[in-house]
């Protein structure tokens, strides 16, 4: 499907404010930036409405770049709406998309969406080779007579807010860094699937955890979590990595959930990731990992106890 047919699909019911991008992550600064475009939509009596994209635009362009997504789809589409955007509209972005010219997308975006105004981020590029700069669409905005602004960068006491900053930090498993730069827990969804049971005989049974292979994860090791299910969060402790004491070498999620006994097979459950608590061992023996994961649980406990008390 083309580009133009993609938009012509959404009809506004009036002129609309837009902002552009991947959107990866939603963090502070993404929510800075949606704040300020539903501020001004609304003052100027318009729909404000966010472009974003089903594929990581550097996977399409580069597909040798392994590019990990920080939220799925569903979820980016979620956080999206709950930030009060009055619509959001996913493009799969193909070479079609990447090969437009910035003045043909903002052209379509006018024709389909009634475009009267557009904000973007400060590194922000549109259209084929990146050639739609900050310059080009604020000149841009005046032949075609649209109004075009930016919003600086948003930092705070741990740096500039990106999403390559928090793919960072996942990559050193400090989930603390993470959350602080997302505004909230960084987390993961997914469908609980088969596992080898090997949890459950050791007396700790395991929702194993079915993700997209695009999905970024923090660094291997066990992490204090806090998994939903039916609507109802439980205290977790979270395996991220290999099974290395069974010499398998698949990558593996796999919940506990403490005081939680029900069969959770199919069910689809988020994970908050909160804090890393070891590395990944290789044991001796099952009984080996069996004694470590009990002190796991306690920790969890500890750190869940600390939380609560702040």
């Amino acid at each position: 499907m083309s580009l133009e047919n993609d938009l012509a699909g959404f009809i506004p019911s009036k002129g609309t404010y837009l902002t552009i991008g991947v959107f990866d992550g939603i963090h502070l600064g993404h929510k800075s930036l949606l704040s300020e475009l539903i501020k001004r939509a609304k003052q100027k009596g318009l729909q404000s409405g966010v472009i974003t994209f089903k594929q990581h635009p550097r996977r399409v362009i580069n597909p040798g770049n392994e590019i990990q997504f920080l939220t799925n789809l569903p979820l980016k589409i979620k956080l999206l709406k709950d930030e009060g955007v009055d619509f959001v509209i996913p493009l799969n972005f193909t070479k079609e998309i990447a090969g437009t010219s910035a003045t043909d997308f903002i052209s379509l975006l006018q024709k389909h969406l009634k475009m009267q105004g557009l904000l973007v981020g400060p590194d922000f590029a549109l259209g084929n080779a990146r050639k739609g700069d900050i310059s080009f669409l604020r000149s841009l905005s005046q032949s075609l007579n649209f109004e075009f602004d930016t919003i600086p960068p948003l930092k705070n006491s741990i740096g500039t807010i990106s999403s390559t900053s928090i793919r960072n930090a996942l990559s050193a498993g400090d989930m603390e860094k993470a959350y602080h730069l997302l505004g909230r827990y960084f987390s993961i969804e997914g469908e609980v699937i088969q596992g080898t049971g090997i949890g459950k005989k050791m007396g700790f049974p395991t929702a194993n955890l079915n993700v997209d292979s695009e999905q970024a994860l923090p660094l291997e090791g066990i992490y204090a979590t806090r998994t939903l299910v039916d609507g109802q969060y439980y205290d977790s402790v979270t395996f991220f990595g290999k099974r290395v004491t069974f010499g398998d070498t698949r990558r593996t999620i796999e919940t506990h959930l403490i005081d939680y006994d029900k069969d959770m097979y199919h069910k689809n459950i988020k994970i908050d990731i909160i804090y890393r608590l070891r590395s990944e061992i290789k044991f001796e023996n099952a009984d080996e990992l069996a004694k470590q994961i009990r002190k796991d649980i306690i920790a969890a406990k500890e750190y869940f106890n600390h939380l609560n008390r702040e």
